[in-house]
Order: structure tokens, then sequence, then C-alpha cells
């Protein structure tokens, strides 16, 4: 039994533990992070950066497939989903080499094993072989994420019956595949393993796809997903799942109706449940809610000393606001008065194609707080969307009708998920619709999409 003293013990070393670490030491502070498995969390490792390098695959096996629409002919043309696991297992490895990187480099300490709190103080962690040292911080960090949701009338088996880190590894596509849940984590696969010829089932239980998104733009999602011949069910309510040796079956209930639906795999993507059990937060007194922690604006939990960031507090289950959340505490616990964060200012992405960008409020939201004005501009009058080829999407702006603020911006369409950041500093900058109208753009960009809905907003839109 060992024991070692720090400024600051972070439990959890992905997206909110690891740069938190970082911005601590930056700040002067004496961080350790203790981390059961490998540092970047499910973002780095099984999550965010693998499944994006696998949508890259999926959009080229789709460009290929279409490759007479740019005067492209291949005979025998093959496509190995195995290659494209290996790729974003190089892509993952890289990023969490690069992540251990730059904690030797600020001169934190990582720590292997489970970390459990034994008192406001003191956090015991057991390494794999059993061993266990007792680590002293004057502040301990919560950040040990959240996993993939289950739920009764599903029994995962990982192997008929899986969750997205299975979905991220498997070597072939299966002929047919149930996915149930139809938000950002189920149409992300979707897409993917419609690229690669699976047939596809998504099955929601509310009314459309991404229902969290504007309801405009879950509609011309919902039709590009029909020109990839992926079968919705929305509306439907899971009642049991069962999986066998040649495939599985789940039995949904629509409109009081139950239907059965066979495939080779089903895939469970209905959200993520807060990593908070055996951590000893019950014993030291910490509160939690629903299964996440409970914490005030600062972060603080219901025990002094002990703070809480990332996915273990709530949602956004997002990676970025874990890092942002991360950051501000750091900022916090060495003095500093840094503004809290603006969480109606926070960009939520969908890494299909089209992808999927949305900020701020929608416009049914927006209606209900007052007078508002809507402008929609397409992707098909943008000319560098006609040149990639890719003409299907729309930029949509929200303002308020006397002032010009920025209220929501919902984008559908190639790169969307880089332009909503324009659209995230005019927030934060409280710039109007005017002060983007007027910024130039340059030519030909999709960003210019951007400057085009801003314009409409004022009645004086270009080319539509």
């Amino acid at each position: 039994m060992s024991s070692d003293t720090y400024d600051v013990a972070i439990v959890g070393g992905g997206p909110g533990g690891y740069v938190a670490a970082i911005r601590a030491a930056q700040l002067g502070l004496n961080p350790v992070v203790i981390e059961k498995e490998r540092v970047g969390g499910v973002c780095l490792n099984v999550g965010c950066i693998p499944t994006k390098a696998l949508l890259k695959n999926a959009e080229l096996v789709l460009t290929m497939r279409h490759g007479e629409d740019y005067g492209i002919t291949c005979d025998n043309l093959k496509f190995d989903m195995s290659k494209a696991v290996e790729r974003s297992r190089k892509a993952a490895n890289t990023l969490v080499g690069g992540v251990e990187y730059l904690l030797k480099k600020n001169k934190v300490r990582l720590i292997g094993g489970h970390g459990r709190l034994t008192s406001a103080s003191t956090v015991e962690v057991t390494s794999d072989d059993g061993d266990t040292q007792t680590i002293e911080a004057k502040s301990i960090v919560i950040s040990t994420g959240s996993r993939s949701k289950v739920i009764p009338p599903v029994p995962v088996d990982g192997e008929r019956i899986i969750t997205s880190t299975e979905a991220m590894l498997l070597n072939e596509p299966p002929e047919s595949m149930t996915i149930i849940g139809g938000g950002a984590i189920g149409v992300e696969f979707a897409y993917y393993y419609a690229a690669y010829g699976t047939r596809v089932t998504i099955i929601e239980m509310l009314p459309r796809l991404l229902p969290v998104e504007d309801a405009e733009i879950s509609a011309i999602l919902e039709k590009a997903f029909g020109r990839l011949e992926i079968t919705l069910k929305m509306g439907a309510r899971v009642e049991k799942a069962e999986a066998g040796s040649s495939g599985t079956t789940v039995t949904v209930s629509i409109d009081g109706e139950s239907e059965t639906i066979y495939s080779d795999i089903t895939l469970l993507a209905i959200g993520r449940d807060p990593n908070t059990e055996e951590l000893g937060l019950e014993e030291v007194g910490v509160e939690t809610e629903r299964g996440f922690v409970k914490v005030d604006e600062g972060y603080h939990t219901s025990v002094p000393g002990i703070y809480a960031i990332g996915d273990v507090i709530g949602p956004p289950l997002l990676a970025h606001v874990a890092s942002a959340e991360g950051i501000n505490l750091m900022e916090r616990l060495a003095g500093h008065n840094p503004p809290p964060i603006d969480y109606d200012n926070i960009p939520g992405c969908t890494y299909c194609q089209p992808q999927v960008a949305s900020v701020g409020l929608t416009e049914e939201a927006a209606k209900e707080q007052g007078e508002i004005k809507v402008f929609k501009m397409p992707y098909q009058a943008s000319g560098k969307a006609v040149a990639l080829g890719a003409t299907e999407g729309m930029v949509k702006l929200i303002a308020d009708a006397k002032y010009g603020e920025i209220l929501g911006a919902h984008i559908i369409g190639t790169d969307a998920t880089e332009m909503i950041a324009e659209i995230c500093t005019a927030r934060t900058l409280e710039t109007t619709t005017t002060e983007v109208h007027k910024t130039i753009h340059a030519h030909p960009t999709l960003s210019e999409l951007v400057m085009e809905a801003a314009a409409g907003i004022e009645g004086e839109a270009i080319h539509i």
C-alpha cells in the first residue's frame, strides 16, 4: 500500500478527464489521472473517432458505387469492411498515443486501475493484478463517462444483439440489420452498413428520425435514407427482441398492432447510461439522480471537495461538452473566474451523409418565445455544392424578428458539421444576421450558404 498527494485527482481519463488534467497542469496545479482502461475514453477508443473513420469509408464506398456520375468506372469493384475497421482502429490508437504523449509532456501522472472514492480527499486505486494504492488530493473530480444504454426487452449478447461497441468491429457486413433507436448513433450506423449493402431497418419510438432536431431537417434525412433503401419504422415501441442461431427477431407495436422484424443482427442504440457504479459515491455521500451525479453550476457535488464533469452529470452527453466542463472547472480550482458554459450554444452533430448539425432553438421552440424570422437556403443554390455533386440539404436560420439575434441554426448537407461553428461563434459574440450577411465569405464555398441564409433573413438573398 502506497500513498501520494496531489492538488487534483481525476477519476476517468476520457475527453473530460484528460483535458482537465492538462489544463490543470498549465495552471500550475499538480494533477493525477486514474483510468482503468485506456485514456481517451469512449470517444477516442470506441466512439467519436473510430466511427468517423468508418463513416468516411462508407462515404467513399457510396461514391465509388456512383462513380459513373464522375466519369469513373471500375471492373470487379470490391469493398473490404475489415480494412475499414482496421483503419478505424489505427486512427483510434494513434490518437490515444497522442493523448498519452500530451499527458507526459505536461507532467501529468497517469495511474492505471479502478478508482474508488474512500473519502472527500482520497481515492483507492486497484490495478488489474489486485495491487492497491491510495491517492490523496485537495480536490477529486469524477469524470467516468457513460456506456451504451440497455433495456430488459432487448437482451444484449454481444454477438447477435449488439451495442455500438460491437457494431464498429464487425469485419463483414451482415445481410440484414435491425437498429433500435433513430438518434445520432442509430442513423450513423444505418448509413455505414447500408453503404456496404446491408438491408437496414431503423426502429424509433418517436415519430421521426433524429427527434431532437428540427422537424424539417429530420424529413430531409428520412428522404435521403429512403434512397439508400433503409426501412424506417417510426412511432414503434419495442416489445421484445430475441436472438437465435441464425438471426434475431424484434417485435414492435405500431399504432396498437404488433409486427415482427427478422434480421441477422440487431443493434441497440437508444442512448447512454452514466458510469457511476462501484465508485464509492454512496459511501462518501455523493448524491445522484437517475444514476447521474448531481452538481451545481460550479460542478460541485453534494460533498465539498468532490466535483463531477462530463457524461456522469447528465445531458448533453457530448465529448466537447465534457472537455469544456473540465477546462472550466480547473480554471475555477486555480482561482480564476471563467464565465459559465453557455449550454444553449452547444452544437450537436450527426456524421452520416447528408450530415446534420444544429445549435440553439428549433423553429417550433423559437415560435413559443416570440416573433421570429426564418430563412432556408438550399444546397442546390450553392455553386460549390453543385461542383461537388452534393446538392442535397439546406441551411436554416432562425432569428429574432426585431433585433436579428440568431436564435437557432439547422444545417443538413455535406460538411454541415464543420459549418455550424460559424454560427456558434456568431452567437457567442451576439452577432446579428446583418453582420453575418455583411461578412464577405470566400467563393465558391459551402459557407456562403450561411451568409445567404443570413441575407435571406434580411430579405436580401441573391441566389434564390
